[in-house]
Parts: structure tokens; sequence; C-alpha cells
């Protein structure tokens, strides 16, 4: 990947920066615009990278704060995203909600199809939360599925629970996506024979699967490894880590679970052919706390290099699914240092990904499924702490601000305790709130305390490799899923795909048609 113009980006420290920097810089980066062509090449292999909850906003904000790590300023810093040569924004609305739910979009971008909130691998014509009404609506498939139809190896990595919205809508279908685990279905979808996420996922023909969620794969009286406190959550007895894994072996495959560092560092990825790993009983943990974990657990890029490193071994190719599950949760929670340290985290994923494949052959996309209310406000100076307050001005009440907070979330508790204390908005003087557990202010309390909620707002794709130009523009988000199936001869869309395992674009092959037609006649 041509990242020389891009990185002139990186300055170490603002200095004089009069017309001709910017004239310069802006030249550069045109130059390489019109030299650039379209790759038409058909893919080999896709990676997807999900950046749940990663809005355009939580992309500026970790763009300024992994600048500032450094020493800079922030602001001229960059993503490796940002150099990819083709983006487009993402309308993320469900079917039925404004604001969507990862269930939903999941389905949308993995699948091609729009669906309703809370919704996983079906169209709108489910019934959220009715499992009778299964029976009668359009099940729709992503793009795992479509690949494992054609003999491509198959993966799935998250730092969420592997059953957790994202993760699910690449292999499951269920009405109502918190059906999780046998114990979290309803009666009703009992009775009409529902199954749960994690019993799909051990009956999917998914290679590689890793992340967390521990509890949904064990029976209730089973003590978890790691928390001796707590236990598994199954209610019919079924240890599914095991089902997993007599059923790839029975198959002929060579089979591994896993559920800590050790045991991951200790994989031989030539003799491994499918691995599941269950780092957490639920989620992973966050990339700041990796290092305190008792069990020790890999972080996103070294699961992402595992599993290219397995998937690849696959002539045919492979596609993945790799999710920062957890930049949703720093938002949820009202804590940007952790969505900011979770979108780093996600980023160096996407460059150990960036390393191992050929972006010749491999179509790689970076985006998000929905946003949040965060917002980046006030008129600080160039390179005030993305995470501190805003230097310029005060507010009107005289008090300080922060540049990151939230519409609504946990954060109006203290703000609501300050005004009824002291009639006025939290005193920030002097309070760290760079601190990795602050909590910034929020302005809206929600119904019985809710956590903060997503946003609305349009997010942005980013895409190099083949067929990536066709992302442009302003799309619907089940536009991905199409681009996907297009690009590596999946799914309705094959007529492109004339001559089956080659990389040559079809628009190449009537060329090459007629100069081996002129040079059989000249010989």
């Amino acid at each position: 990947m041509r990242l020389n113009i891009i990185l002139l980006l990186l300055i170490t420290r603002v200095t004089a920066q009069p017309a001709e920097h910017w004239k310069s810089l802006g030249q550069d980066v045109l130059r390489e615009a019109l030299n650039r062509k379209p790759n038409e090449n058909r893919a080999k292999n896709v990676v997807i990278f999900l950046g749940d909850g990663m809005d355009i906003i939580t992309t500026t904000a970790s763009r300024i704060y992994k600048g500032q790590l450094k020493g800079n300023t922030g602001e001229e810093e960059i993503l490796v995203w940002e150099t990819f040569p083709h983006v487009a924004l993402m309308k993320t609305y469900n079917t039925d909600y404004q604001v969507a739910d990862s269930a939903g979009t999941a389905t949308a971008f993995l699948t091609g199809s729009k669906t309703k909130f809370e919704v996983v691998g079906f169209d709108e014509t489910i019934e959220t939360g009715n499992c009778l009404s299964e029976r009668s609506a359009t099940k729709v498939y992503s793009i795992i599925d479509d690949g494992i139809a054609v003999g491509k190896s198959t993966g799935v990595v998250t730092t969420a629970r592997v059953t957790h919205a994202t993760p699910a809508a690449a292999y499951a279908h269920s009405p109502r996506r918190y059906w999780e685990s046998d114990a979290d279905l309803t009666e009703e979808a009992k009775m009409n024979g529902c199954i749960d996420i994690a019993a799909q996922l051990v009956q999917h023909d998914l290679q590689v699967v890793m992340g967390g969620g521990r509890k949904s794969f064990f029976p209730e009286n089973i003590t978890d490894i790691e928390n001796p406190e707590k236990s598994g959550k199954r209610k019919d007895g079924r240890f599914l880590t095991q089902e997993w894994l007599d059923r790839k072996r029975d198959a002929g495959i060579r089979a591994k679970y896993i559920w800590n560092e050790e045991e991951f560092d200790a994989i031989d990825v030539e003799n491994t052919d499918a691995l599941l790993g269950l780092f957490e009983r639920s989620h992973m943990q966050y990339e700041k706390n990796r290092a305190k974990d008792v069990a020790g657990e890999p972080s996103l890029a070294e699961m992402t290099e595992k599993a290219i490193q397995i998937l690849s071994k696959n002539e045919r190719g492979f596609v993945l699914l790799v999710e920062g599950g957890r930049i949703d949760h720093g938002h949820h929670e009202g804590v940007a240092h952790s969505a900011l340290t979770e979108t780093i985290a996600l980023e160096a994923a996407v460059e150990k990904a960036l390393e191992l494949v050929d972006t010749e052959d491999t179509l790689v996309i970076v985006t998000a499924d929905h946003a949040h209310v965060m917002s980046m406000a006030g008129y600080p100076t160039r390179g005030n702490p993305i995470l501190g307050l805003v230097d310029v001005p005060m507010g009107d009440d005289g008090l300080p601000y922060t540049t990151l907070a939230y519409m609504n979330g946990y954060g109006f508790r203290r703000v609501n305790e300050s005004f009824h204390e002291n009639g006025m908005r939290p005193n920030l003087t002097g309070v760290k709130t760079d601190d990795p557990s602050y909590i910034q202010d929020a302005l809206v309390p929600l119904y019985e305390d809710w956590e903060e909620t997503h946003g609305g707002q349009d997010v942005a794709a980013y895409a190099i490799g083949p067929m990536a130009h066709l992302l442009h523009g302003v799309q619907e988000q089940s536009y991905i899923g199409h681009v996907m199936k297009y690009a590596a001869c999946l799914g309705d869309n094959k007529d492109h795909c004339q001559n089956a395992g080659s990389i040559l674009a079809p628009a190449a092959l009537p060329i090459l048609l007629v100069s081996i037609i002129a040079l059989l006649s000249s010989s």
C-alpha cells in the first residue's frame, strides 16, 4: 500500500505552516489521486474490520489522541485506514428504528439486506422476539456463508462475546440478538424450537472463532476456569466447546480449543486448521486492562494475525470478520478514554492484516455499524489535550468543560448532583479528565439510569483492494455486503467472473483475447 504521500501529514510539532506548506502538500496528494487506477481484480480474500460504534467523531478524536500519545499536537496524525483510496458514507438506520442497534446493522453490511432492530440473520419479515415467526420469515445469509459455499476458509475475531450481535450476524439466525444461550430463550422460543446463538455457532462451518463469551458454552453447574466465583450459563447441560471439537475432528479437521494467552501463543498454525478461542467468560478485557487479566489474553492484532495465518493456507482464499467490539462499550459507559484506546487497538489489527495480505487480491474494508452521541465541541486551540478541558473560553457560567462530552448517559449523575447541591454544573478545575476511568459529563438522564445510547448519524466505510472503488458516495449500509460479494464473486453477482480463480479483471479479458489472436496471426 502506498503511504508515502499520506505520511507527509505526520508533523512532529506545530511549526510554521505558511501557504507554501499547504500548497506542496495539496499538490502531492493531488498527483497521487491523478495517478490512481481502480483495482478491478477478483478478490481472493475479503477482510472486513468493524469498529463497533466507531463513528466519525470517534475516529477524529482517536486520531488526535494517537498523535498526542506520541508527544505531537495530534490533529495532523492519521489512522491507517485513512490512507485507503476509497471512502463512502453509510446510512445506518434499521427498517423499524431511526437509530440502529448492532444486530440489524451487522445483518445489513454482512448480508446485503437491512432488517429490524435486534434481529440477526433475517429480513424484516421476522417479528422481533417471536420464534414462531421464523417459519414464515426470510433468512438472509452473510458473506461468511457465501464464502463457505465455494470452499473458502472463514473466521470471526472479536473483543466482545463471540455470540454478541456483530459476530452472530456472520453465522446465526435469531429473532432476538440476546438469545445467546439456551438460558436466554423465552418460553415461547423453547416451545417453538428456536436454537440459541451459541448452539448455532458450534454447528456452523466457521474455521476460526476467537473472542469472549465462555459462559454460553458451558453448563450452569460448571465453574468458570478463570473466574471460580462464576459459572457457565447453559441449562441444557451441553459442553459446546467439546461438541465443536468433536464435530471438527470427526470431519478430519485439525481443531483446537483454547482459553488463555499461553495456549494461544502455543498454537502451531501449520498444524491447526480450526481454532476456537474463548478468552473471557463475557467480553474480553479493554486493551488498557489486558495486561492485568488473570489468565492473560491476546490483543485484537494478535488474534487477527493468527486468524489470517490459519485461514490463508486455503488456496481458494478466505473471508474474515474482525470486530473491535469494545469501542461501543466505552461509549455506552460514557468513558471516552476507553472508546479512543479501543479504536487505536483496532488500528493495530488493521496494520497487522495489511502486513500479511496483498491488496492486489485482498479487499480490506474498515467501517462502523452505528454512531454514538459523543460530541467534540468548543474552540480548543491546536494541540489542546483531546481528553482535557477546552482551554478557551470558559462556559457562560464561568466553569470549564471538556472537549468530549455525551448527549446522554451515566455522566448525567454527576451533573445532576452538582445542580442539586450547588445550582450549577460540576467544576472540573483540577479534575483529571484524562484518567482512564473518567466519565464525561452528559446532558440528558435516561429512563432507569440507562447507559449512553447509539447515535443515528452516518458512518464511514474505508476500502482498499479489488473493487474498492465501488464504495463511493452516500449509500445504504447494506450496500457494503453487495460490494464485498461482487468483489469476491460470491452470492448473486457472478456474471463478471468468467475467469474463475484468476485475479484478472473481467474488463481485461476481451483485450487479452484480442492480443492473443494478434500474436497468433503474426507468427
